[in-house]
């Protein structure tokens, strides 16, 4: 069993440190929030008064923290876990922040010849409890060999995002796509509503189409990953559905501003001359527009 130093006790750090005692593991912990560590301490976690004290003697160092700066001021700051952590630990940033700052932190550890990984989770705090996360690794084979034992102690699953700075990187695409999708359902609904057909009956039909399965594993696989934009459904089409499906909207007073702005993409497109290519061509318009592909 593994010495530990767990830093952030919040909705998801709490149960995931609980889960690594239950396991067998020696635990230090340190928040800001001295109730949280006290529930932990009642389970054996060591209370530490600053993340300097809580490194001391720890194999392996994980921080699960709102954002970057409290990442950043846990390891460099006055009290930091740099002042007085065995050089030969890992540290396992949990956390969710930006993929820049993971970057900068991990060269920045680098220049002090200290090895650093970034894990961030997937799934919910529910997840957390159970033990049952999904552990989104990046960082390099070595490390990932080293920490999988600890991680699976707080998640049923671990994926090897490809390498150092990649776990985050996942993670923030995951929650692009699911945040805004949420946004875009919320629209979906509510002009069910408002045309008083059954939620019910729209999601037995959505089940089985690329409006719940996605477009990445169904239309895209097919279609533009294949490099193959012979239309299967034409740009043009989606344009006139699309359009009627705001144009309705309109009259009826529901605001779509998810639809509206996807119409102006496809409204681009077509001004691109893509109306008879496949709808998947999109993603192309998209990387041109982001100066991936010329």
């Amino acid at each position: 069993m593994s010495n530990i130093a767990f830093i952030g006790l919040g909705q998801m750090g709490k149960p995931m440190a609980s889960n690594l005692i239950k396991k067998g593991h020696s635990l230090n912990v340190y928040d800001i929030n001295k109730t949280a560590i006290s529930e932990v301490q009642s389970l054996g976690a060591h209370s530490s008064i600053s993340p300097k004290e809580a490194v001391k003697g720890c194999e392996f160092i994980i921080t699960m923290l709102p954002n970057g700066k409290l990442v950043e001021n846990v390891i460099f700051g006055k009290d930091g876990i740099i002042h007085s952590m065995d050089k030969n630990s890992l540290i396992i940033d949990m956390s969710t922040i930006h993929p820049l700052e993971s970057d900068s932190l991990r060269n920045r550890l680098a220049e002090y010849n200290i090895e650093f990984m970034d894990a961030p989770v997937g799934r919910t705090s529910d997840n957390a409890i159970a033990g049952t996360l999904l552990i989104l690794a990046g960082g390099t084979p070595s490390q990932i060999e080293r920490s999988s034992p600890i991680l699976l102690c707080m998640g049923s699953e671990i994926i090897n995002a490809g390498g150092p700075g990649k776990g985050i990187r996942v993670k923030l695409i995951n929650n692009f796509m699911s945040i805004s999708l949420n946004a875009l359902s919320a629209e979906a609904a509510t002009l069910c509503e408002a045309l008083e057909l059954p939620l019910d009956i729209a999601i037995e039909v959505m089940k089985g189409t690329p409006a719940i399965k996605s477009h990445f594993t169904t239309t895209w696989a097919n279609k533009v990953l294949q490099n193959d934009l012979t239309p299967a459904f034409m740009i043009e089409l989606a344009h006139k559905d699309l359009g009627i499906a705001t144009d309705v909207a309109n009259q009826l007073h529901v605001p779509l501003s998810m639809g509206a702005a996807a119409l102006e993409i496809y409204n681009q497109a077509r001004a691109m001359g893509r109306g008879k290519q496949d709808w998947t061509a999109i993603l192309e318009q998209a990387r041109i527009n982001s100066g991936l592909k010329k």
